[in-house]
């Protein structure tokens, strides 16, 4: 299916259907916090970060220091809903063919390695990338610094330029562009204009396997 290497997920938005429910708990705390978020606005600006990024940002627009518990307060939230947690509808599909094809593939995401992993057994899908999974606390600089994608392909023994990420956040994009590797950028939340320095868009799983096959 695909003259890919190493196919990079990210994981939410991309392969768990969290992001919705994620920033909508992020916007909360940050408005109880003093610094009034909409959940558009939470994507807006942190979709795709690490939790240490989003603090320093919020901060220097608060103009004072976040609640020292505020992470430990949406983890907490964030787990609570990830009771239903589902996949990212016809991500299953794409992993198949993968699979069936022999193609190499692994997750690489801003979140904690605990998040990730509570997230994909959730979603049934610990199995299929346990020992392939990369995490921002696994490097010094997340997204949009490239370590994180250099990290996973390094570890998995593949050049830069035979991978291909699949990200739905600008700083995603960014990040992969940064290590001199493909990216096809999933529109399916975010605005596609925000994803224009991806390889191609795409907003549907469905649309994936062909463009994995093209780029």
């Amino acid at each position: 299916m695909t003259r890919a290497a190493l196919v990079i997920f990210d994981n939410d938005g991309v392969l768990v259907d969290s992001e919705r429910l994620a920033n909508g708990i992020l916007a909360e705390l940050l408005t109880e916090a003093g610094l009034p978020y909409t959940l558009d606005e939470a994507v807006r600006d942190y979709m795709g970060g690490s939790m240490v990024s989003m603090r320093l940002k919020a901060e220097a627009m608060l103009g004072s220091a976040l609640p020292a518990d505020l992470e430990d307060r949406y983890h907490q939230q964030l787990f609570e809903g990830f009771a239903h947690l589902q996949p990212v509808p016809g991500v299953r599909e794409v992993l198949d063919r993968l699979d069936a094809d022999g193609t190499a593939y692994c997750l690489a995401s801003s979140g904690t390695h605990r998040r990730i992993r509570t997230a994909l057994a959730t979603v049934g899908f610990w199995d299929r990338f346990e020992g392939r999974i990369f995490s921002s606390e696994d490097v010094e600089h997340g997204k949009p610094a490239p370590d994180l994608f250099l990290h996973a392909a390094s570890t998995m023994g593949v050049k830069p330029d035979d991978c291909v990420v699949v990200e739905d956040s600008p700083l995603g994009v960014e990040a992969a562009n940064a290590a001199g590797m493909r990216v096809l950028g999933f529109a399916a939340m975010t605005d596609p204009a925000k994803l224009s320095t991806a390889t191609a868009i795409f907003t549907t799983m469905d649309e994936l396997p062909e463009l994995l096959d093209q780029v």
